[in-house]
């Protein structure tokens, strides 16, 4: 018996003894199976070959990604806080090295997750920090290949995690979430997007999409709903999903015309 974990996109299943049929995640418009078909490995495989890198990306806030590359490519973030640690977003891979630099620093008091493409091997992240509680929107919870008691579904349009402010924005799925922890950048704030919001390569703006791989853009509504969504909350800086994708400087006004340059391009 094994958790097969689904090599496109890194999710991993409940136990089984053979590997599932397929992947709903990678079948959904949102993704995709590779032309060479769907293939599977377990986190045991995954950790022979690769390790979790950190990065220190600002004062307390620190970037996880697996090398070489594997499934998406994203980062994850362990943010420390006020309230105790957050991972943000998830990885496929907790390797050795992770559990005892996450234990050094106190484990994790929450996991949360923007939306169920990095949903990945989040219950085995919090079963090896001691049952952490792993926040998903509650719209999202079909997404879920590997249920658990540790998981928290959560309605409505904000969640506080201490400190931190979970916010479902929708648009890339129905319960896409971002995350604001206000006590960064010198208490200027930062905003958490994963796909939610896409930090573009100059990092001057964020675009918004239903499909990234696909190439599915979202309608003025949903971008307007994005937007309105994140405007009570004050941030300097945006960390997205992805290495280097990060705004450094004057958050919300990179918000604001990036939604004012997408709805301009997208209208009659």
């Amino acid at each position: 018996m094994a958790h097969f974990v689904c090599i496109t996109c890194g999710t991993q299943f409940s136990e089984s003894d053979a590997p599932p049929r397929a992947c709903p995640i990678c079948e959904d418009e949102r993704q995709f199976v590779p032309q060479s078909g769907q293939e599977w490995t377990d986190m045991a495989s995954i950790g022979q070959t690769h390790s979790v890198i950190w990065t220190k990306q600002a004062e307390g806030v620190h970037s996880l990604q697996i090398k070489p590359d594997f499934g998406i490519g994203q980062r994850a973030f362990l943010i420390e806080g006020p309230d105790g640690n957050i991972l943000w977003d998830c990885l496929s891979l907790i390797d050795e090295a992770s559990k005892t630099r996450i234990a050094a620093m106190g484990s994790l008091s929450a996991i949360a997750i923007s939306h169920p493409h990095f949903y990945t091997s989040m219950v085995e992240w919090s079963a090896t920090c001691g049952g952490a509680p792993i926040h998903i929107h509650g719209d999202d919870s079909e997404w879920v290949q590997r249920p658990d008691a540790a998981l928290h579904p959560w309605r409505g349009a904000t969640l506080s995690i201490g400190s931190a402010t979970m916010i479902r924005c929708g648009g890339h799925f129905d319960g896409s979430c971002v995350l604001h922890c206000p006590w960064l950048e010198g208490g200027r704030g930062a905003l958490f997007v994963g796909d939610t919001m896409q930090v573009t390569m100059d990092r001057k703006f964020v675009s918004f999409m239903r499909s990234y791989p696909n190439l599915v853009p979202l309608d003025a509504k949903a971008v307007t709903r994005i937007l309105e969504a994140v405007r009570p909350y004050r941030f300097e800086a945006i960390y997205g999903a992805f290495p280097g994708r990060t705004v450094e400087s004057d958050g919300n006004q990179v918000v604001e015309r990036s939604a004012e340059r997408y709805l301009k391009a997208i209208a009659n």
